[in-house]
């Protein structure tokens, strides 16, 4: 890689003698490991500078590839469009794909398009079998994935952007253990589908910490309404039907409106309701105080961290140790949306 550098700039890059570069390129003579460093970083930091040049004048097509309820899917993309100028002189572009009801074989179809041209994929789907091989399929053609919310952790994507989705579920959990009563009572536990990786992290830290919290609230698990009304309103009147005892909510996975619907419907009362995203429906009825508390995270964070992870994929910006850690959990109750 030396080779694309001449012995001057790397000695004005490195700021050592341009003698002690050829030393250290050639071994021809002693450099001490410190200096010889040095030079390595050098070498690192013009390879960089160069990628990003040749970089810098294309257009990088990324594509989003999510299935979501609209409600949280512009959400995700309003975050994203508000980072995408923030990386100049890097010319991204955002191509779309969002469903809110596609197979897993449609899916795998939109990602195979993907990899025609793309220089990443932002993915936010189900751990599905056929999805992990289309990833691999992706990577052996040099296009990153990179999951968004809920993860896909044994497939060869390159990253996980979102919420440390245990400590969110162990968050609504010791928020309904002090806000309920010490009296037996069914809390129901509201998700998507159990093929979201992210929303069954949630659900399995909120049951270990409230098991453990408060032992004598039993636990209802109700999904595949996919956070789509008409469904998430059927599934929960259906669990109301079965249970009488479920009086609290914690919705992982949306469809909150729909939720106190159906409770409506069926005449029964809501003691405490915990709900996932500052949506705009999330927003209203916080404001309403219908529901009690909103668990959120900082989706521009996530933006950022996601596009980064695909130019330092690409070698575009140097590798950094800080861009793992999860996003903050945050609480959001009626008095401080």
């Amino acid at each position: 890689m030396a080779r694309s550098f001449s012995i001057k700039q790397i000695a004005a890059q490195s700021g050592v003698s341009k003698a002690t570069v050829d030393r250290a390129l050639h071994q021809r003579g002693s450099v001490s490991p410190r200096t010889a460093r040095r030079i390595a970083q050098a070498i690192r930091d013009l390879e960089l500078q160069q990628r990003a040049s040749l970089a810098s004048g294309r257009t990088l097509p990324i594509d989003l590839v999510m299935h979501a309820p609209e409600r949280f899917s512009s959400l995700v993309l309003a975050a994203l469009l508000s980072q995408i100028n923030s990386f100049a002189p890097f010319r991204l572009t955002l191509r779309c794909h969002i469903f809110e009801e596609i197979s897993p074989e449609d899916l795998q179809r939109e990602l195979r398009r993907c990899g025609n041209d793309s220089y990443g994929v932002l993915l936010k789907a189900s751990d599905h079998p056929l999805l992990k091989n289309t990833i691999a399929e992706l990577a052996a053609l040099n296009v990153p994935v990179v999951t968004l919310v809920t993860d896909l952790p044994s497939s060869e994507r390159i990253s996980y952007v979102g919420m440390d989705n245990d400590g969110a579920g162990r968050t609504a959990a010791w928020l309904m253990s002090r806000w309920l009563p010490a009296a037996v009572q069914t809390v129901a536990v509201v998700i998507s589908s159990t093929g979201f990786r992210g929303e069954e992290q949630r659900m399995e830290g909120f049951i270990q910490a409230l098991s453990q919290r408060a032992p004598y609230l039993k636990i209802k698990a109700v999904s595949e309404g996919y956070g789509i009304d008409s469904l998430t309103f059927t599934q929960m009147c259906t669990a109301l039907e079965q249970d009488p005892s479920i009086q609290s909510i914690y919705s992982v996975g949306g469809g909150n409106g729909a939720i106190l619907q159906a409770f409506s419907a069926m005449h029964r009362e809501v003691n405490v309701f915990i709900g996932h995203d500052l949506d705009e429906e999330n927003r209203r009825l916080l404001a309403a105080e219908e529901m009690d508390a909103v668990i959120d995270h900082d989706l521009h964070e996530d933006a950022r961290s996601a596009f980064k992870a695909i130019l330092r994929f690409h070698g575009f910006l140097p590798e950094a140790e800080d861009e793992t850690a999860s996003s903050r959990v945050i609480v959001v109750t009626p008095f401080n949306i």
